[in-house]
C-alpha cells in the first residue's frame, strides 16, 4: 500500500510540472520532397526592429519568418505563379494570422514576384539548418535567489514583444511580458516559466537556445 501510494504521488507530480512547462513538440516534420503552404510578406513596419532569433530586421534581406520552425532553417521558396525560387532562412517568428504559414522578407517575396499577390500558396522546400543560430545557455550568476524564470527577449516596441510571446506560446507555457525603464525607455522583457530549482529552469533554457532563442536565466521580479 505505502509503495502504491508513492507512485501515485511521483504521477500526480509529473502531471504537474507538465501543466507548468509544456514540453516543446518535435522540429517541424515537412512532408517528402516539399509542401505547398500560405505566405505573405512583411516589410516596411518591420524594417529595422529585432526580430525573435534577436537580429535586426533587413527588409531586403532573404528571410523569413515562422510559428515554430527553428532559427537557422534553411529553405527554398517557390512561387508555382512564377516558377522562381528563393532560398531563405528562418529568422522571426509569424505570421499569426489564420491561414497564413510563412512570412517573406520584402526582399524574399520580391525575387519571387509574390509582392502583388501579397499573399498565396508557395511549394517549400527544406534544405538543412545554419547551426550558427543554435545558442548556449550563460552560467547563473551567482546570488540569484531560487525563485527563477527566463528571459527569452527584450524590446523597445511593444509589438516585437507581442510576436515573440506568441510564437514561445505554442510550446511553452507561463510566457509573460513585463516592463522596465532604462535611462528614460521603456523596455518589454519577454520571459518563460517560474521555476524553483536551476536544473528546471536549464532543462527549458536549452531547448530554447537550441531552437536558436538568446536566452538568460534571472530572478523572477
Amino acid at each position: 500500500m505505502k509503495r502504491l501510494f508513492i507512485i501515485i504521488v511521483g504521477l500526480a507530480l509529473l502531471v504537474s510540472c507538465a501543466k507548468t512547462h509544456r514540453i516543446p513538440k518535435a522540429d517541424y516534420q515537412q512532408k517528402q520532397g516539399g509542401e505547398y503552404i500560405t505566405a505573405s510578406w512583411y516589410g516596411v513596419p518591420f524594417h529595422g526592429r529585432q526580430t525573435a532569433c534577436g537580429e535586426r530586421y533587413d527588409m531586403y534581406g532573404l528571410t523569413a519568418a515562422h510559428k515554430t520552425m527553428k532559427f537557422g532553417t534553411k529553405l527554398r521558396v517557390t512561387n508555382p505563379d512564377t516558377n522562381e525560387s528563393v532560398v531563405v532562412t528562418i529568422t522571426d517568428r509569424g505570421p499569426f494570422i489564420k491561414g497564413r504559414d510563412l512570412d517573406l522578407s520584402y526582399g524574399a517575396a520580391k525575387k519571387i514576384g509574390h509582392l502583388k499577390k501579397g499573399v498565396g500558396r508557395v511549394w517549400i522546400k527544406y534544405l538543412g539548418r545554419d547551426m550558427r543560430y543554435v545558442k548556449r545557455v550563460p552560467f547563473i550568476k551567482p546570488g540569484i535567489s531560487a525563485a527563477l524564470t527566463i528571459q527569452v527577449g527584450s524590446f523597445s516596441e511593444q509589438e516585437n514583444a507581442n510576436r515573440l510571446k506568441q510564437g514561445l506560446e505554442i510550446n511553452y507555457n507561463n510566457v509573460y511580458i513585463t516592463t522596465i525603464q532604462l535611462e528614460g525607455k521603456k523596455f518589454y522583457r519577454v520571459r518563460v516559466g517560474k521555476f524553483n530549482s536551476s536544473d528546471s529552469a536549464y532543462s527549458i533554457a536549452e531547448k530554447l537556445a537550441d531552437e536558436g532563442y538568446t536566452v538568460f536565466i534571472t530572478s523572477r521580479d
